[in-house]
């Protein structure tokens, strides 16, 4: 996959079947359109478009409002398109003078004239320019001026797959990381570097790779403990991870730390991803150092068997 910086550096793309969106955390809802386009665009010996926006609208327009949180970052979204099947991905710089753009001129400036867009497929209610302005049936009623084709998915195609982003992001909140890979065709990870920890975990037997992820954005699921998958370098290991403030150790700040088993490489500043594959319990302040201890044997027993078929 292709991916292009700005639309002024969009290459002449052959037959465009193009879609647009954020496509925050390319789920089952997503992926329904994003196939549609792939197959399109082998029929017509083309190329599948996706046009995005970044930042996320709602940071530019709302930049007061904190409470939004993605499912993926950039290049996390990045990845998933590719493994979709897209051929180009349009990274669409959006500013308050871009959202000014009526649809008229994002259609002719963007959709005509750059990518010269032999068909666009759109998910229903999907609205381009200035107050969403630029409807289904506006595209419609003005494709032979245009000279592209119109598709829009059914509300019913859509709404048969149950997804929203919204749902899955109220999943996650809830520590509900299983409805949530069910939500999304797959488990829900995060990206971060190790950095170096207090080396409380190594004391008591289970030390840890503290996570830092970089971006503010991403949505943390619920304090708590899971078991999970992590990828370290190219191999995968299985084990579990604390969000929270560890409030036994007197904890302030809420921190990620995941004990990876059978695992002793020393990995400060590495990239890491994890999988959240089960919520074990929410997080709680114990009386002693033994008996979280004892506490994290029983998580790593419960893990290992959510684990095994992993």
């Amino acid at each position: 996959m292709v991916i292009v910086e700005g639309h002024q550096a969009i290459p002449n793309i052959q037959n465009a079947i193009v879609t647009s969106g954020t496509f925050d955390g390319v789920h089952f809802g997503h992926q329904k359109i994003l196939k549609k386009i792939v197959k399109t665009a082998r029929e017509l010996n083309g190329k599948s478009v996706v046009l995005t926006f970044w930042p996320h609208p709602r940071f530019v327009l709302f930049p007061e409002e904190k409470t939004l949180k993605l499912l993926s970052t950039f290049e996390e979204k990045a990845q998933l398109l590719e493994e979709v099947g897209i051929d180009y991905l349009v990274k669409v710089e959006f500013t308050k003078a871009f959202s000014q753009l009526s649809s008229e001129t994002f259609i002719q400036n963007m959709l005509v004239e750059k990518l010269k867009t032999k068909k666009l497929i759109i998910g229903y209610d999907h609205r381009f320019g200035k107050n969403r302005s630029g409807s289904f049936e506006y595209l419609k009623e003005n494709s032979d001026r245009f000279g592209f084709e119109v598709e829009e998915i059914p509300r019913q195609d859509i709404d048969d797959v149950g997804v929203s982003s919204t749902k899955i992001r109220q999943a996650l909140f809830h520590g509900e990381v299983d409805l949530a890979a069910e939500f999304l065709g797959r488990q829900y990870s995060i990206n971060g570097t190790v950095v170096e920890g207090k080396q409380i975990g190594s004391q008591l037997g289970f030390p840890t790779a503290n996570i830092k992820v970089a971006e503010e954005f991403k949505l943390i699921p619920k304090d708590g403990s899971y078991a999970v998958r992590a990828k370290v370098g190219n191999e995968w290991f299985k084990g579990m991870l604390n969000v929270g403030i560890r409030p036994t150790v007197g904890g302030l700040h809420r921190v990620i730390e995941t004990h990876l088993f059978d695992f002793d490489q020393q990995i400060y500043n590495q990239p890491i991803q994890v999988e959240f594959i089960k919520h074990l319990r929410d997080e709680k302040k114990f009386d002693s150092l033994e008996e979280l201890k004892t506490q994290l044997q029983k998580d790593k027993t419960t893990s290992l068997q959510l684990l095994e078929e992993y």
